[in-house]
């Protein structure tokens, strides 16, 4: 055995990445046989030779060559290749002592694919060699082809005894005594049987997306090489900076492209290639949210404006430790509480995605989609996250009628979002319109803790306030009219979408006059033909259930701001019942 795996104090052992390190201790403790790698785990790995210099390989040769340095013995398997050696010596050695003690078994079967014949031969092989105690490794690649995620009753044969197997060797104390260990790599946990994965006797490790050190040495790296084409001025501290989500593959792919059409990679290109790499490696479940606009287009809502202010302050300031985890945006339709986030996107500098729909009808998919895009989050970190219509997006714990996937999700997600360790680094952005029909999970302190909410402009000021924000944000050419007039001549309760529909009607008709112009005339007779959508229920039911979420007065209209607690479940749940919903 290696001394940097055995000697836990060499130095050797501090520069491993902290994914190695609980590697080399886990196996040094020899307490498990049954190892899965997952996450990252088709990436360059780095591994830091010295204080300068790092050098960069697969995840197979960092197991084989830096972690075991090659020695006794390391087998790799999967089901395209069969079974391959890390030397050809330990390649000619197995055939001589397979051939000796089984003259019987065919060169096609000493290195087959099918996992009913290689784990038999695999076993009867081990054993031969744990008298001499010697190490033995064997790494299956792409796990999940042969302990797949099902039920046991619906395994087929073979599939069946590769779980009995690789449960088996997992805490088979000869495999333990002898130092015999399987590693498994897998991108995604979720895929794998849930049996083994849960097992106390398995041990699982994730391969995480490379952070801004490791991604600026790869520049380096690069740079070395006389790979590398970047603009005059980009440093590769910058490059490493504005890399984040990508990993090493990606960022070899861009540098050999930028390289063979001898363009230098300029920052524009980065940030495109970025958004294109991170959206596909998403598979569509992440969507970059672009805007023009901060929070300067943004009319009314004061105490809201205000507070996103301060929390966009603080992540400038790299006050990660003051922003609260998450933000639930509530209030009726057409209160522009998606445009209030991305405005907010606008404001702070970093990256917002939205959610997209992540769920599938296939076993197994919507939990690999999910772990898939937390992943990406985590790496793409600092990020602030959308969920549109969450109360629909997210489920329940307590969904039945499709095998526990629901419960499952939620209970994943819940987790994720509840983890402090990314505080200020992943920011959720709840935005629903029933904040009622949210999860108290979700909504609780630690998840989405500032509860928000938007609402109708109720006074004079705060329309004309409005009026002059969506007159900002469609670039509309106006003349100039007393707005306040034609406000008070229609006294309809506009939400700022019914305002800004009036508005590009407006601008409309102006265009079908041949000018570039809006005149009072447009707007006037605009506003006569528009009849807004009635919904008064809904509408008042979700501007109770929104009031009824506020964490602070100020932001409540002041026509609730002196409603009783109990008056307000009560008109909550006439209203509900009134619309045929459930209390």
């Amino acid at each position: 055995m290696p001394e940097q795996l055995i000697v836990k104090n060499l130095p050797f052992i501090k520069i491993l990445p902290r994914w190695a390190q609980e590697l080399s201790y886990k196996y040094c403790s020899k307490t498990a046989n049954l190892y899965i790698l997952h996450g990252n785990i088709r990436d360059f790995l780095p591994h830091k030779m010295d204080e300068d210099e790092f050098i960069f390989v697969k995840l197979q040769n960092y197991i084989s060559e830096v972690l075991f340095g090659n020695r006794d013995i390391i087998i790799f398997w999967d089901r395209s290749s069969g079974i391959s050696f890390c030397t050809s010596e330990m390649h000619r050695e197995y055939v001589k002592l397979m051939k000796e003690k089984y003259p019987d078994s065919s060169e096609s079967d000493l290195f087959s694919s099918d996992p009913a014949v290689a784990f038999k031969l695999l076993e009867k092989y081990f054993l031969l060699h744990i008298p001499h105690k010697k190490r033995i490794v064997l790494i299956i690649d792409y796990a999940e082809t042969v302990i797949p995620r099902d039920e046991i009753a619906r395994l087929d044969e073979t599939d069946r005894y590769c779980f009995v197997t690789l449960n088996r060797w997992s805490h088979d104390p000869l495999f333990t005594q002898g130092d015999v260990s399987i590693i498994l790599f897998s991108e995604n946990l979720s895929e794998l049987n849930s049996r083994i994965v849960g097992s106390p006797s398995t041990v699982k490790i994730e391969i995480p997306m490379p952070d801004e050190m490791v991604r600026t040495s790869f520049f380096k790296f690069l740079e070395r090489k006389n790979t590398l084409l970047v603009e005059k001025g980009i440093t590769n501290e910058a490059l490493g900076a504005i890399t984040s989500g990508l990993n090493l593959l990606n960022l070899n792919r861009l540098a050999a492209e930028s390289f063979q059409e001898n363009r230098e990679i300029s920052m524009e290109y980065l940030k495109a290639k970025k958004r294109e790499i991170i959206e596909s490696e998403a598979n569509g479940l992440l969507e970059f949210i672009d805007t023009d606009h901060d929070l300067s287009y943004i009319s009314g809502h004061d105490f809201v404006r205000r507070r996103l202010k301060n929390a966009a302050r603080a992540l400038k300031q790299g006050r990660l430790d003051v922003l609260p985890m998450g933000y639930l945006i509530a209030g009726p339709v057409g209160t522009g509480k998606s445009f209030m986030v991305s405005a907010f996107a606008g404001e702070i500098g970093i990256p917002m995605v939205r959610f997209k729909n992540f769920r599938s009808k296939w076993q197994g998919v919507t939990e690999s989609n999910l772990e898939r895009v937390l992943s990406i989050l985590k790496a793409m970190a600092p990020v602030a996250v959308m969920i549109d219509e969450a109360d629909a997006f997210l489920g329940d714990r307590n969904q039945e009628g499709d095998s526990g996937t629901s419960n499952r999700i939620f209970a994943q997600l819940a987790s994720f979002m509840g983890n402090t360790e990314y505080r200020g680094k992943i920011i959720w952005f709840l935005i629903t319109c029933r904040p009622d029909l949210l999860p108290i999970d979700m909504k609780r302190q630690g998840r989405a803790e500032e509860h928000l909410a938007l609402f109708y402009p109720e006074t004079e000021e705060e329309k004309l306030d409005l009026f002059a924000v969506l007159v900002k944000k469609l670039d509309l050419q106006i003349r100039k009219f007393p707005v306040h007039e034609i406000l008070k001549k229609f006294k309809h309760e506009f939400s700022g979408a019914d305002l800004e529909s009036v508005l590009i009607r407006a601008k409309f008709k102006a265009t079908m006059d041949n000018r570039s112009f809006v005149t009072k005339e447009d707007i006037e007779e605009t506003l006569k033909d528009f009849v807004p959508p009635a919904y008064p229920h809904e509408i008042e039911l979700q501007n109770l259930v929104a009031v009824l979420e506020c964490t602070s007065k100020e932001m409540v209209p002041k026509r609730f701001q002196n409603l009783d607690r109990t008056k307000l479940v009560q008109d909550i749940q006439e209203l509900k019942s009134l619309l045929g919903e459930r209390s």
